[in-house]
């Protein structure tokens, strides 16, 4: 399995950082562990969407929605990701980047997959910037009329 080593993996950074090494550790959404990443100085984190490999999508997404609420260094999604509205839904939740692989290299064409990868990054990184709507769980009005002249719905 390729799954992250929780465990072995913040002394390997601490280890590599203090040696002069920039660390960019591949890991799972765990807040405690990337948090303890931080610490001991990596200035962005890696955590996967999915197992690496699987194209499943984001399986956790309070996980990494919290991560991105409660750490300020660049978030790259670095595993798990399958098909390009993966991508646009992580980066609408604030990631900052995805790093791909699997998905394009098996694409039956890579290049025009690849394409909608970037439209689909930049879409949702735009969503993220213009600050998309929350969800609800019932339906409000969005256009109030309170206070709104309406002068056609006067008398006809």
């Amino acid at each position: 399995t390729l799954q992250p080593d929780t465990l072995g993996l913040v002394s390997a950074a601490d280890k590599l950082l203090r040696e002069g090494f920039k660390v960019l550790p591949y890991c799972t959404e765990d807040l405690v562990v990337c948090r303890r990443l931080i610490d001991v100085g990596c200035e962005a984190i890696m955590p996967w969407a999915a197992p690496i490999g699987t194209g499943k999508g984001p399986t956790n997404p309070f996980a990494l929605r919290l991560l991105r609420e409660r750490i300020q260094v660049p978030i790259l999604i670095d595993a798990g990701i399958g098909v390009p509205s993966h991508a646009c839904q992580v980066m609408e939740w604030g990631c900052d980047g995805v790093l791909l692989n699997t998905a394009v290299a098996q694409a039956r064409d890579p290049v025009v997959l690849a394409g909608a990868f970037r439209a689909a990054i930049s879409a949702g990184r735009a969503a993220f910037l213009g600050g998309a709507m929350a969800e609800r769980e019932s339906a409000e009005a969005s256009t109030p009329v309170v206070g709104t002249p309406f002068w056609h719905l006067e008398g006809g």
